[in-house]
């Protein structure tokens, strides 16, 4: 069930952050979201609030471990509970490693590494106090298969999808009952075109998105698909993309 159901989502501004709090506060979500853009995040509020719908938010980075902790401890201030966390929150910067865009690629990790990792750690502590929980990430089909150009983002998802994978496993084992998700997307339109740099991974990139990106709610139904599943059930692994695409 989704109706009545805390959920954090962080890269809410924009994308499928942005699609998935719409649509998990149409089916009675009470959704607090998290990203860099205020003015983003206020409208994104807002609209939801305008529509009937239940929503907060917090500016955060990600990369930040007090911003996480502070995001949890606004849900439950707010609302009194915290059962889904969405880490949504990426950059997708692709270059050749002969480019050596050794900032980007530490950005890179900062972002999709250590804000799944801060993530966790914060939202955690409730999950296993109360025995139950729902972790979402957003990983990539890169984080599945190897592209040229996506050593460092592709090398950030693939860390993803193996960290979740042993949390599930791990909450089995120890009887937590935490779910979790991870969700990789082929093209899919979005914002994150904007992080490339290096020229020809950006020329590249924005005509494979002009011919076959199809709209974040597709995403953000799986997302709401996982929350919908009754609580003995766990489905840990979706992969997406446009159909016409041979990802």
């Amino acid at each position: 069930m989704i109706q009545d159901k805390v959920v954090i989502i962080t890269g809410a501004s924009s994308g499928i952050g942005e699609a998935t709090a719409k649509l998990l506060a149409r089916k009675g979500a009470k959704v607090v979201l998290g990203a860099r853009r205020e003015a983003k995040l206020k409208r994104l509020a807002q609209d939801i609030q305008a529509s009937g719908g239940q929503a907060i938010y917090q500016v955060m980075d990600v990369g930040s471990m007090e911003d996480n902790t502070r995001i949890v401890e606004l849900a439950k201030q707010t609302y009194g509970q915290v059962d889904v966390i969405f880490l949504n929150a990426g950059i997708m910067p692709t270059a050749p490693l002969s480019a050596l865009k050794t900032e980007e690629w530490n950005q890179t990790v900062d972002i999709n590494i250590k804000g799944v990792l801060n993530g966790v750690a914060a939202a955690l502590p409730t999950f296993l106090e109360q025995k139950s929980g729902h972790v979402i990430t957003t990983s990539s089909v890169a984080g599945l298969k190897s592209y040229p150009g996506g050593a460092v983002y592709g090398g950030t998802k693939w860390f993803v999808r193996n960290f979740m994978e042993v949390l599930r496993m791990e909450s089995a084992q120890e009887g937590t009952k935490i779910r979790t998700a991870t969700i990789s997307p082929a093209a899919i339109h979005t914002e994150l075109l904007e992080d490339i740099t290096h020229e020809g991974a950006a020329e590249a990139m924005k005509g494979l998105y002009e011919r076959y990106a199809i709209e974040a709610d597709r995403v953000a139904n799986v997302v709401a698909f996982a929350i919908d599943q009754p609580e003995d059930t766990n489905v840990n692994e979706f992969t997406l993309g446009p159909t016409a695409q041979p990802w």
